[in-house]
């Protein structure tokens, strides 16, 4: 199984920029995937989830209505649409999946993941 980053840049304040998350040896449509953020020197942060086996997408209070999770079923690939974006967005954004549908609870800890793809940098400073 393998993720696959990419859509990272270079922004200023009150841009946008979509991330993709590309997927190969599994699907995305019976599972979840999350995207996290990590700026330097902070916490690995939660983003976005789809619990696409379930329909439902969840956002932490900081994005929502800003950022946008989708998928292409076809493509097996993951979107992450961030409009509006603010210095505080910056960092390295991760995309995340675990097998099934694990309780909304779950969803922000880092450990319900079983994969993870490698980072792609998004730069918001004017």
């Amino acid at each position: 199984v393998q993720l696959q980053a990419s859509g990272g840049g270079v922004v200023q304040p009150g841009g946008s920029l979509r991330l993709s998350c590309a997927a190969s040896g599994i699907t995305f449509s019976t599972n979840t995937v999350a995207w996290f953020r990590q700026a330097s020197g902070n916490a690995r942060e939660f983003v976005a989830a789809g619990r696409w086996n379930r329909g439902s997408t969840h956002y932490s209070d900081s994005v929502k209505g800003r950022f946008t999770i989708s998928r292409d079923k076809a493509k097996n690939t993951v979107y992450l649409q961030m409009n509006r974006l603010e210095p505080e967005d910056a960092g390295v954004y991760v995309c995340a999946l675990s097998e099934g549908g694990p309780i909304v609870s779950q969803l922000r800890i880092p450990t319900t993941y079983k994969y993870w793809g490698q980072g792609t940098l998004v730069t918001v400073s004017s």
